[in-house]
């Protein structure tokens, strides 16, 4: 009786060991695909899989977006510039039978598949376009690298580039080139505002032209001006024409005086 009490609970215990082992449990982001000898079953999860020991095998498949790093390419553009780019890469699998059976190593391949598409699409593209135009070709490579890897049941859903390095003699060759086009446009803008300037005084010159009394104001208005500080010498010139009145009637008066002295 002993014995077969015994063996009972050697039996039980394999039992249970075999069930534990044979029980996955897949997270709400995890499925599982299973192979039961060699053959795929349906996928399943979340929740618990069973499996049966020694007849299926189990891939755990995750399918949270990743975030890969694309490591820096060394690329020279299509205006001839060594340039050195790194970006970051935004996937997800959207289907975990493909990812499983129709690549080896998703992840690894997408890496490489990213390197490759970078390369190509910067080289070419200009060094302008390369720091200006950053959202297209972001676009331009999210595309192209989706094509690639939708077979493969991965999605990728965004490329950013995250930093572009160029050599330092480049670098201070387009600093020289901004300050030369900020010097161009501060030329224009000065030029411009003489321009505008002199229209004004042109403007202005043909108003006092018609009425020469305005010109005497604006004349007196300096003048106040002027004297608003009390530490200041205004010399104020008369005009000719100002003193013709007074000079006409000192010239009459000494004519009256040199005909009136024989007759006294």
């Amino acid at each position: 009786m002993t014995v077969v009490l015994v063996f009972l609970a050697m039996a039980l215990a394999v039992t249970l060991a075999l069930v534990a082992s044979s029980v996955r449990i897949m997270r709400e982001y995890e499925r599982a695909v299973v192979f039961r000898l060699g053959r795929l079953l349906p996928i399943k999860g979340p929740g618990p899989v069973l499996l049966w020991p020694g007849v299926d095998r189990m891939v755990r498949v995750d399918l949270r977006t990743i975030t890969m790093t694309i490591p820096p390419q060394e690329l020279i553009t299509r205006d001839n510039v060594p340039a050195r780019v790194a970006a970051v890469c935004y996937f997800a699998v959207v289907d975990p039978k493909a990812a499983v059976t129709a690549i080896e190593a998703f992840a690894p391949a997408t890496s490489q598949v990213a390197q490759t598409t970078l390369r190509s699409v910067l080289g070419s593209a200009d060094l302008d376009q390369l720091l200006a135009e950053r959202e297209r070709l972001n676009e331009q490579l999210q595309r192209i690298i989706d094509e690639q890897t939708e077979p493969w049941g991965v999605k990728v859903s965004a490329v950013e580039i995250k930093d572009v390095e160029i050599p330092e003699a480049m670098q201070r060759a387009m600093a020289r080139q901004a300050e030369a086009e900020r010097e161009r446009r501060a030329k224009i803008i000065n030029a411009d505002g003489e321009f505008q300037a002199a229209e004004k005084l042109s403007d202005a010159a043909d108003i006092i032209s018609r009425n020469p009394a305005t010109l005497q104001l604006r004349y007196l208005q300096t003048l106040l001006e002027i004297g608003v500080n009390q530490n200041s010498t205004v010399v104020f010139p008369l005009p000719i024409d100002m003193l013709d009145a007074f000079t006409g009637a000192l010239r009459s008066a000494g004519e009256r005086g040199e005909d009136g002295r024989p007759g006294a």
